[in-house]
């Protein structure tokens, strides 16, 4: 993971930013109709909030996220696969942004990530498997983990 330069100038800095972006990330996430987890996610470009996202449902479905077992549905949308189909709707786009994310992301979120055109991904959570987070890797994005007290 990146550390902050602490003798760069805007390392502190972007630091904070970085900080406080994924605090409103986890506000975000408290949209989410899931029980099992809630994850909320913002996407940011030069210091703007162009789209936002938290898991749940596809428009027009009922707002339940879990099946009688439990188990998550499985027509159920990421937080950040929300952010990008939505910022692909809007006039904005999302190449070179960052993607505050309170859970690191899935492969398939990841590819997602990717494609779109985000060059940062900061998250404060892992999630259970690693795999998206090594393909971003993989792919040159700069990631970002940042333990938040909770």
């Amino acid at each position: 993971m990146k550390k902050y330069d602490p003798l760069h100038p805007y390392g502190e800095k972007q630091e904070q930013f970085d900080r406080r972006y994924l605090e409103m990330a986890l506000i975000w996430a408290r949209n989410s109709y899931c029980k099992r987890r809630q994850v909320g996610s913002l996407i940011v470009k030069e210091k703007m909030i162009i789209s936002d996202g938290y898991n749940g449902t596809p428009s027009g479905f009922e707002n339940v996220c879990e099946d009688k077992n439990n188990k998550t549905k499985p027509y159920v949308l990421h937080a950040e696969a929300n952010a990008i189909t939505k910022v692909a709707k809007s006039n904005n786009s999302s190449d070179g942004a960052t993607l505050y994310i309170t859970s690191g992301p899935c492969m398939e979120c990841a590819k997602l990530i990717i494609q779109s055109g985000i060059r940062r991904v900061v998250y404060c959570d892992n999630y259970r498997l690693a795999d998206g987070v090594n393909l971003l890797k993989k792919a040159n994005i700069e990631v970002v983990f940042i333990e938040l007290e909770k």
